[in-house]
C-alpha cells in the first residue's frame, strides 16, 4: 500500500517549477499585448487577440510535453506500466499460498483428540471475527483487491463442513464491516456482540444443529501504529453501554469482556469448544486452559488470499498440522522484559527540535524527538524465558502458555540423535524422525546449544536455538533421517563489554533436539579445550570484516538485563527510564531536519567532484567488474548534478533512467505480502503474513515463496521489491 508523504509531493512538483514560471511568463506578455490591442481597430485587435491565444496554447502545449518527458517522464512511466502476471503463474502462487498455510498452521491443544472433526460435518461457529478474520497485515502487507479472496467462512464450507447460518447472519446484521486498522487511522473496536443478545431461541438452535462450537478471536495490527498496551488512551468503542470492554490500563491482546461473557455462554452450552486464534502477535492465551470445554485451539496467523482453505482442510483431516510457534506466548505481556520500555518516549527538554511537517493525512503535524530503551539486552523471547527460569527467576509453568517452537500433530513422533561429530569447524550428526502414530505427517527436528556460563561473564542465554529441519511427509511407521550441520563459530557469544568480539569459550556446550524450546528429547555434551576470540585478523568464516563495537556513545546512562546473581537487577533494568531529559552533552550534537544547515559543513578544502565527464561508459559495461575498480570512479564522473539530484528525489518505487551512463529505467513495487505496483493497480495474489511462513519451519517453503514472488516481478517487468524484513519480536504489541 503506497504511503505517501506530502512534503515529497511537494519536492516534485518543485522540479516542474522552472517550466511553469516559463509558462506564466508567456502567459502573461500574451494576456498585457491582448489588453494593449483593445486601443486597435477591429480587425487588427482580432487578430492579435487570435494569435495571442494561439501563442498561450502552444506554450502550454510545450510545456506540458517538456514536464511529461522531463521532470515527470519517470512518474507517468510508473502509472502506466503495462506488465501484467499470468493465470498460470498467479494459480502457482494461489497453490503455494494454501502450502504455505497447510504448515504454517499452529496445533496448540487437542484434548480427547477433539479434532479433527472427522465424525461431523455440521459446525457452529461462533465470535464476529469469523465474518472478519484477518487476512494479513495493514499498509505495504495488506492484500491486492484485484483477486478473490477466500473468507475464514468459505474456507470451512469447501473443506465441506455446513455450518450455522444463523450464527453468521446475525454477526454480519451486528456489523458488517471491520473497523479501520490502517496507515491513517485506527479505530481498535473489537465488534462482538453481547452475551445478552443470544437469544435462548438461537443457543438452542446451534445446540440442535451440532454438539461442536468453533470460537474465532482476532487481532490486526501492521504498519503504521503499534497495538494499544492501553485501550483505554485510543479510539475504541465498546460492544455495551453497561460495561467496558477494557478497563484502565488493559491492553488489545487480552480479551475483551464481551469476548469473554461470549465464551462463558459458549461453554455453558458445549461441551466441546475448538478456539482458532487469527491474528500474528503472540496474543494472552492462558483463557485456553481456564474453560474444561476448550479442547482444541488453533493458531492461524494471517492466512493470504486463499489460506482459510487450509484451515478448513485442517479441522476436517484432510491435512495433518505441522507448524511450530515462531514466538513465546505468555501468561502475561506486561510482565515481559520490555513491558515498561515500549512505544515512543518523548523527551520533556527538546522543544527546540521540534518540527512542523506535512504527514500521510495531508495535515500539518508536530514531530518531537523520542526515544525508547532496548534494556532487555540479549534476553528477548524464547532466550528470556528459558534463562529467566534456569536461573530461578521466574515460575516457567505459571508465565508460558505455549514456548517458542511448540506445536501439535494428529500423529506422534521420536526422534532419535546420533553421535556428534566434529571436522574442520563443522559440527554434524543424524537424528532419525519416526511417525509412530497412524497418520501420515511432517515433524520438525529443532537443534539448540546450551553454552557453559560465568555468573558476571559474558551474557548468554540457556536455549539457543542453532539449526532446524524439517522432514518430508512421513506415513505411519515411517523414517526420516536428518543431517545437522552447523560451525561450531555459531556458538560464539559477542563480549561487548571487554573483548568486544565474539568469543567461543572453552568449556562443555550441551547440544540437544528438542520439541521446543523448553522440552528436551536428547542432548549431548560438546567440549571446546580453548577459547577462542574472533578479533583482528582471526574473524569467524561467515564474517566479511572484522566485527566489533560500533555504537558504544549509544550505551546512554541505562541498566542493562543482566544474567548475572539470578537476574539480580531484572527490576532496575525493566524498570520505566527514570529520566525524559535529554543530556546537554547529547544536545549539542543532535541533529534533525529541523536544525540542520548545510553551511555549517562546508570546508574550503572541499574540491568540487568531476561531473559531465565524457568517458563513453555505460554501467552495463560495469557487470561484474570489482567495486574498487578504478571504472567506477569514472562512470561516476560522467553523472551530472541534475542525474544525481533526480535519482534522490526520484527514487520512489523506481530508480530513473540516466542517459549519461545509459542506465535504464527500473520499476520496484511493494511487498512484503504480494508485489504491487501501487500506480497501475497490477498486482499479485497476496501470501500469508512473514509469521505463518516462519511457522512452517520449512526452509524450502520459504524459498518457494521467494522463487514465486521473483517469477511474477519478471512478468510484470518488475525490478525491485519492498520486500520482508528481519524482526526480532522484542514485543507482542509491535505493530510492524
Amino acid at each position: 500500500m503506497l504511503a505517501i508523504n506530502m512534503a515529497d509531493v511537494v519536492n516534485v512538483l518543485n522540479t516542474c517549477r522552472p517550466y511553469l514560471i516559463g509558462f506564466g511568463v508567456v502567459f502573461v506578455i500574451a494576456l498585457i499585448v491582448i489588453i494593449a490591442a483593445f486601443k486597435m481597430d477591429k480587425a487588427k485587435r482580432k487578430l492579435i487577440r487570435s494569435e495571442a491565444g494561439i501563442a498561450i496554447l502552444l506554450a502550454l502545449v510545450v510545456v506540458v510535453n517538456m514536464i511529461c518527458f522531463g521532470p515527470m517522464n519517470s512518474m507517468i512511466s510508473l502509472a502506466t506500466g503495462n506488465g501484467t502476471i499470468s493465470e498460470e503463474t498467479s494459480a502457482e502462487a494461489t497453490d503455494l499460498v494454501e502450502e504455505i498455510a497447510e504448515e504454517g498452521i499452529v496445533l496448540l491443544k487437542n484434548e480427547d483428540n477433539i479434532l479433527p472433526l472427522a465424525d461431523s460435518n455440521k459446525l457452529n461457529v461462533f465470535g464476529w471475527a469469523s465474518t472478519n478474520p484477518c487476512y494479513g497485515g495493514t499498509g505495504s502487507g495488506s492484500l491486492s483487491d484485484a483477486y478473490e479472496t477466500v473468507t475464514l467462512l468459505q474456507g470451512l464450507e469447501n473443506a465441506g463442513f455446513e455450518l450455522n447460518t444463523e450464527l453468521s447472519d446475525f454477526y454480519t446484521d451486528y456489523r458488517a464491516d471491520r473497523p479501520e486498522v490502517g496507515m491513517w487511522e485506527q479505530d481498535w473496536t473489537l465488534p462482538e456482540p453481547t452475551a445478552d443478545s443470544y437469544s435462548e431461541d438461537m443457543m438452542n438452535n446451534a445446540k440442535d444443529f451440532s454438539e461442536t462450537a468453533l470460537v474465532v478471536i482476532t487481532r490486526v495490527g501492521g504498519e503504521g501504529a503499534d497495538l494499544p498496551t492501553d485501550v483505554s488512551q485510543v479510539t475504541y468503542t465498546d460492544n455495551s453501554t453497561e460495561y467496558k470492554d477494557f478497563e484502565e490500563g488493559e491492553h488489545y491482546l487480552q480479551l475483551s469482556q464481551t469476548e469473554r461473557d461470549m465464551l462463558d455462554l459458549v461453554c455453558a452450552n458445549f461441551d466441546n469448544v475448538v478456539v482458532v486464534y487469527n491474528g500474528a502477535n503472540a496474543m494472552e492465551l492462558g483463557f485456553l486452559n481456564e474453560y474444561d470445554q476448550i479442547k482444541g485451539a488453533l493458531w492461524c496467523p494471517g492466512t493470504g488470499q486463499s489460506g482459510f482453505n487450509a484451515l478448513g482442510r485442517i479441522l476436517s483431516g484432510d491435512v495433518n498440522p505441522s507448524g511450530k510457534t515462531s514466538d513465546t506466548f505468555v501468561a502475561d505481556l506486561t510482565a515481559t522484559p520490555t513491558a515498561n520500555n515500549f512505544g515512543s518516549f518523548f523527551y520533556d527538554n527538546t522543544e527546540e527540535f521540534n518540527m512542523t511537517q506535512v504527514g500521510f493525512t495531508g495535515e500539518e503535524e508536530i514531530v518531537a524527538p523520542s526515544f525508547v530503551n532496548y534494556v532487555e539486552g540479549i534476553y528477548v523471547g524464547y532466550r528470556f524465558w528459558e534463562t529467566a527460569a534456569d536461573e530461578g527467576l521466574i515460575n516457567y509453568d505459571e508465565s508460558v502458555v505455549y514456548p517458542f517452537g511448540y506445536g501439535l500433530s494428529y500423529t506422534t513422533f521420536t526422534q532419535e540423535m546420533g553421535e556428534i561429530t566434529e571436522s574442520d569447524g563443522q559440527i554434524s550428526f543424524d537424528v532419525t524422525v519416526t511417525n509412530t502414530g497412524d497418520t501420515a505427517g511432517k515433524d520438525v527436528v529443532e537443534v539448540y546449544y546450551n553454552p557453559p556460563y560465568t555468573n558476571g561473564g559474558i551474557e548468554k542465554a540457556t536455549a539457543n536455538l542453532i539449526a532446524f529441519e524439517k522432514t518430508e511427509t512421513l506415513e505411519p511407521g515411517a523414517s526420516e533421517t536428518v543431517t545437522i550441520t552447523f560451525n561450531e563459530e555459531d556458538m560464539a557469544s559477542y563480549d561487548y563489554q571487554n573483548a568486544q568480539a565474539y568469543v567461543l569459550e572453552a568449556g562443555d556446550y550441551q547440544i540437544s533436539i528438542n520439541s521446543d524450546s523448553h522440552n528436551e528429547i536428547d542432548s549431548q555434551t560438546y567440549n571446546v579445550p580453548e577459547t577462542i576470540t574472533y578479533s583482528g585478523d582471526n574473524t569467524r568464516s561467515t564474517d566479511n570484516a572484522e566485527v566489533t563495537n560500533q555504537f558504544d556513545d549509544a550505551a546512554g546512562d541505562v541498566t542493562y538485563l543482566s544474567r548475572a546473581d539470578g537476574f539480580a537487577n531484572y527490576d532496575e533494568a525493566t524498570a520505566a527510564p527514570a529520566s525524559l531529559s535529554m543530556s546537554d552533552e547529547h544536545k549539542a550534537t543532535f541533529i534533525n531536519n529541523g536544525n540542520y544547515d548545510p553551511s555549517d559543513y562546508n570546508n574550503d578544502s572541499d574540491e568540487m567532484p568531476t561531473t559531465g565527464a565524457d568517458n563513453v561508459l555505460e554501467l552495463a559495461d560495469l557487470r561484474g567488474v570489482d567495486y574498487d575498480d578504478a571504472q567506477w570512479d569514472e562512470l561516476l564522473d560522467q553523472l551530472t548534478v541534475s542525474d544525481m539530484d533526480q535519482l534522490i528525489a526520484l527514487g520512489g518505487y523506481q530508480t530513473i533512467a540516466v542517459s549519461s551512463i545509459g542506465k535504464v529505467q527500473t520499476i520496484d513495487c511493494d511487498g512484503p505480502a504480494s508485489i504491487n505496483n501501487n500506480f497501475t493497480g497490477t498486482g499479485s495474489v497476496g501470501f500469508p503474513s512473514a509469521v505463518m511462513i516462519a511457522s512452517t519451519w520449512n526452509k524450502d517453503i520459504a524459498t518457494a515463496f521467494g522463487q514465486s514472488i521473483g517469477k511474477m516481478a519478471d512478468e510484470m517487468g518488475v525490478s525491485g521489491w519492498y520486500a520482508p524484513a528481519m524482526n526480532i519480536h522484542r514485543s507482542a504489541f509491535a505493530g510492524r
